[in-house]
């Protein structure tokens, strides 16, 4: 039922706002959602500060923090970016100025995968990202990182070779919520990044690690909230709903991969068409990521 008023509410803001506006949702816990015009941020509060999970774009970055500003007025200490995506880091530097600690031995802890930050430095990087990468300061590896913030365990987890390579899904263990970035977007189909090291194999390993630690409530509703990179807010039953159909999809190309059909005729056989009038974005193009992270690779 919880869940239910909370999407009720979010869809009738979501119905008569602008494309521009910035909306602040508690979720459960310490933790609450901001949706803009960038997608979702993540906000943790509590007596030792703030902690950010992906912060939009740049120009958003005013109306985030005052968003944030409504929720507490303690400064920024931890920022997580879940991909290398602009909108899902562009905000960085500009929440920083506007949040953190005036003090500059104090700037906040900028987290993301190591291999986010070896793509946004690489030869032939867009020089437009170049902000993006000086922002962050505390790379990870080794799977999971975690941190004890506002008495409560924040646990990052990389999804390897999903959306891209450098996923990483957040859970506040207290709160019960997990952050997940653009692994799950309910009411659009997935972007599978292939030039990023993305692949459909790795998006359905990361969905099914969004379930081993996502507990439902009960009638399988709420539990553990799971806020996606954009769209609303969901719960295990949502996630399960999303990886059978990327799963289903993925058989069928798989199928029609074995029986040697080419690229144009997999895309003209419609593969995801029960599906079309469900979800957002192009199913040509997720067919194609599809396809290509299947087929076999040219020597």
């Amino acid at each position: 039922m919880i869940l239910k008023t909370l999407v009720i509410a979010m869809l009738a803001w979501c119905a008569c706002a602008c494309a521009q506006e910035v909306h602040m949702f508690p979720v459960q816990g310490n933790v609450s959602m901001i949706v803009g015009p960038g997608g979702n941020t993540t906000v943790q509060v509590g007596k030792e500060g703030i902690v950010l999970v992906d912060t939009q774009t740049a120009a958003a970055a005013p109306q985030v923090m005052a968003a944030i500003r409504t929720l507490s007025d303690r400064p920024i200490i931890w920022v997580i970016n879940t991909s290398m995506d602009a909108d899902h880091m562009g905000g960085n530097e500009g929440l920083i100025r506007l949040g953190g600690s005036t003090d500059a031995s104090e700037r906040p802890r900028v987290v993301t995968h190591e291999n986010v930050l070896n793509r946004l430095v690489a030869p032939g990087a867009p020089q437009a990202r170049v902000a993006d990468a000086a922002s962050v300061n505390d790379t990870y590896f080794k799977s999971p990182k975690d941190f004890l913030f506002n008495g409560e365990p924040v646990l990052v987890y990389h999804v390897p070779a999903a959306h891209t390579d450098g996923d990483s899904i957040v859970l506040f263990r207290r709160s019960d919520v997990l952050s997940v970035g653009d692994l799950f977007t309910p009411d659009r189909y997935p972007v599978i990044d292939l030039a990023n090291g993305g692949s459909v194999q790795g998006l359905l390993d990361g969905l099914n690690k969004i379930l081993e630690i996502a507990v439902a409530g009960k009638y399988q509703e709420g539990g553990t909230f799971v806020i996606p990179g954009h769209g609303r807010l969901c719960d295990e039953a949502d996630v399960v709903e999303f990886r059978d159909m990327v799963t289903i999809i993925r058989d069928r190309v798989q199928d029609m991969l074995k029986k040697g059909m080419t690229l144009e005729q997999v895309k003209a056989g419609k593969p995801s068409r029960d599906y079309d009038t469900q979800y957002k974005g192009s199913p040509d193009v997720l067919v194609e990521a599809i396809y290509k992270s299947l087929a076999p690779k040219k020597q």
